[in-house]
């Protein structure tokens, strides 16, 4: 009986994470939509094209290999893994100790690295080029994500998010410069790995200039649907990382009851539409950079974290 009480908040947030993915890209696209001055697509549009797409049959190429075909589903797994483990509305879950800063960032590589082996699977130039640059994007956002992780961890003294969240909510953090440039420096990232402005256009298919989509041209019917699906896991997945490690007010402390459970569900829509919209603005309010210019961008991402991890332990040896 405690083991079903213990795993039933852990289930209900897998399935919140995988219900509410969907609604955080919709909510994006329609406040873009009213900033530009436009109708926009509904809501719930993001549930009704993964239906349309789970219908349609998959094509596959003649000389697509079994990865091409498993390819989806091990993006889609790694990635929702990822997702579950960083705690939404209350820590200390049944699998909280797993949800370690350095594994999620090994799932989300993986994930990645499925996805360039896909794209140049089948041998189009669109894949190859858009594998490369994916590639090329990992190899500045990962070494920043490091700092970042190394840097809550000189803070928190830990690298599991349940243990960094209940350190932030405590009084003893106070004003810290080094916090406010990991948080500059994972925001960037975030916006890199997701592939939004300036990075990518999600909204274009313009095959000189894309990352993300120029890899799963290929793909179609319900393998589309599991790395659209994945891709909206991955936003929803930065966004409850950077809600979990640098506002986690309202979450559900360890042992809690059903209502602080239900307040923090609460709370966590409100920092969903509160991050949606802010991303929205952000867009609409910047021009998309030259594919060149990224790694200037990650670079600087790199140096933030970098600076903030120094100034972490230099202030340490005071």
């Amino acid at each position: 009986m405690d083991v079903i009480v213990n795993l039933a908040p852990q289930a209900g947030q897998m399935l919140l994470v995988l219900l509410l993915a969907p609604l955080l890209t919709g909510f994006v696209r329609i406040v873009k939509a009213r900033l530009l001055r436009r109708r926009g697509p509904p809501l719930l549009q993001p549930y009704r094209d993964l239906l349309r797409l789970l219908r349609k049959e998959a094509v596959l190429a003649e000389n697509a290999s079994w990865l091409f075909r498993c390819a989806p589903y091990l993006i889609f797994a790694g990635t929702w893994v990822a997702a579950a483990l960083i705690p939404t509305f209350g820590t200390g879950l049944m699998f909280s100790w797993s949800a370690d800063l350095i594994a999620i960032t090994a799932l989300l590589g993986s994930a990645r690295f499925f996805l360039a082996l896909a794209g140049m699977d089948v041998g189009t130039s669109f894949g190859g080029i858009g594998s490369s640059r994916e590639v090329m994007i990992a190899t500045f956002a990962e070494p920043a994500m490091i700092m970042i992780v190394f840097t809550l961890a000189l803070i928190a003294g830990s690298t599991q998010l349940s243990t960094i969240a209940g350190f932030m909510l405590s009084g003893g953090v106070g004003l810290r410069v080094s916090l406010g440039l990991a948080l500059v420096a994972l925001t960037m990232v975030a916006i890199a790995e997701n592939a939004r402005i300036p990075i990518d256009n999600p909204a274009t298919h313009l095959e000189l200039t894309m990352v993300h989509e120029a890899m799963v041209l290929e793909y179609s019917g319900r393998h589309l649907a599991m790395i659209e699906l994945s891709a909206m896991l991955k936003l929803l997945l930065y966004v409850s990382l950077i809600a979990c490690v640098f506002t986690p007010w309202g979450l559900a402390p360890d042992g809690a009851g059903p209502i602080p459970h239900f307040i923090g569900i609460g709370a966590y829509f409100l920092k969903l539409a509160v991050a949606g919209t802010l991303l929205a603005i952000f867009e609409t309010s910047i021009a998309k950079m030259r594919v060149f210019r990224v790694p200037e961008f990650l670079g600087a991402a790199l140096m933030l974290g970098l600076l903030a991890a120094l100034l972490r332990f230099m202030s340490r040896s005071f």
